[in-house]
């Protein structure tokens, strides 16, 4: 399975480790990824338009080329499986700033790659404390933020046909149900920064959902770097769960 995100410093975090985790379960996956950060889809179709070498080029989640690229060139160079879109995170949950950008994305992937299956990225709301600039888009409140991206999300998903990847459902749930990740009251933030996943728990729950919902298949529990089995047990369960509605 080849897999190409068409992304920002969101799909760096997701696919930080959709490599490492596929290849532990035995699937053979590539994952690529044209990013750059804070990329709205209204600047990636400016990118398209004028065939900008903008783009980092990132393999399996290593180290990214010096020389930037086009998407156009990504997009002949090889056949991909699976694309991924997504929105800056501070506009994921309005509504206004996704059309017409992403509908001409979704025309000029599907031009240049027409077996390709398209996903969208539903990423997740900032940490209660963050001091993103753009945070107060949402009034600095998270559920608010969250809750935005929930229907944005399902909006766009119904009227573009994208399937969605539910990384943010369940980075909330975690927020949520696992007293280890209640922030409010001591627990572990799953975000490094306030916005962006941590290098453990944050980017290992993101890379799992993205993995379980595009290969559709069920994840079981594996040790993975020094991560707390207990805890890996805890998120493949929600994974799971919300991945595949068990």
């Amino acid at each position: 399975m080849k897999i190409l995100s068409i992304g920002n410093s969101f799909s760096l975090d997701a696919q930080e480790f959709l490599h490492d985790l596929a290849e532990q379960r035995g699937d053979d996956l590539t994952a690529v990824n044209l990013a750059i950060g804070v990329c709205s889809l209204e600047r990636h179709w400016d990118n398209v338009v004028n065939n900008k070498a903008n783009y980092l080029h990132i393999i399996n989640g290593g180290a990214w080329e010096e020389k930037r690229v086009t998407v156009e060139e990504i997009l002949k160079s090889e056949q991909f499986d699976i694309i991924t879109l997504q929105q800056v995170s501070h506009f994921s949950g309005l509504y206004e700033t996704y059309q017409p950008y992403l509908n001409n994305l979704i025309s000029y992937v599907r031009k240049h790659q027409p077996s390709a299956r398209l996903y969208f990225h539903c990423t997740w709301a900032y940490e209660l404390d963050s001091s993103h600039s753009e945070f107060p888009l949402y009034n600095c409140d998270q559920g608010k933020m969250y809750n935005a991206i929930c229907e944005t999300s399902k909006r766009v998903c119904l009227e573009t046909g994208l399937t969605p990847i539910y990384a943010g459902q369940v980075i909330q749930a975690l927020r949520e149900r696992v007293p280890e990740f209640d922030y409010a009251n001591g627990g572990e933030s799953l975000c490094i920064d306030g916005f962006h996943m941590s290098h453990t728990y944050g980017r290992y729950a993101v890379a799992l959902t993205w993995l379980v919902t595009l290969t559709g298949k069920k994840v079981a529990p594996m040790p993975f770097k020094d991560l707390d089995p207990k805890l890996i047990s805890t998120i493949c369960q929600i994974v799971n769960e919300i991945a595949l509605g068990e």
